[in-house]
């Protein structure tokens, strides 16, 4: 058994009854409950969207493997009601539930059909937060830092990306 971690987010329909309803799933699939993060509200990440997304981390023991986990999430997905993340030009959109596996233990996964840990949680303040409240020292197996590292790494990124006036000072 090994810690499985993941991000479920929720950005149409009753946001907070679509997460209520993804962590029951997963406490059925798991047989008892995971813990859960609390809900942070963050911006659409990779397209536009008027419809900010409620996020939470949870975590559970398995020895499910890779393949099988993210067959079930999909499975939870489309029994809540969640169509194709995908628009018809292959951009992301907008979605009632998206569950996302971060970690498994400290395996590392890499298929067509699965990357694991994922790809991209070193670039998502909205993974990266509440996965902060559970697992704050959590090991990247490939990157080498911790989840709190990741977090002020990424801010630190973004605080330089703020838009600057060409370093001019400004004078009266």
């Amino acid at each position: 058994m090994r810690v499985v971690s993941i991000n479920i987010g929720s950005n149409l329909g009753d946001r907070k009854d679509n997460l209520r309803r993804a962590v029951a799933a997963v406490e059925r699939l798991s047989g008892k409950p995971p813990r859960i993060s609390d809900i942070y509200e963050s911006e659409s990440w990779g397209y536009r969207s008027d419809n900010p997304f409620y996020n939470i981390a949870a975590e559970f023991e398995s020895d499910l493997s890779g393949e099988e986990l993210l067959m079930a999430f999909q499975q939870i997905e489309r029994e809540i009601g969640s169509a194709s993340h995908r628009d018809e030009s292959g951009g992301y959109a907008d979605r009632l539930l998206d569950i996302d596996i971060i970690y498994l233990g400290e395996e590392i996964v890499e298929t067509d059909k699965l990357q694991v840990p994922h790809p991209h949680m070193a670039e998502r303040e909205f993974v990266l937060v509440p996965l902060a409240e559970l697992s704050p020292r959590w090991r990247h197996p490939r990157l080498g830092q911790t989840v709190e590292e990741m977090l002020l790494s990424l801010r630190c990124r973004l605080y330089e990306n703020e838009t600057k006036l060409n370093n001019e000072q400004f004078t009266l």
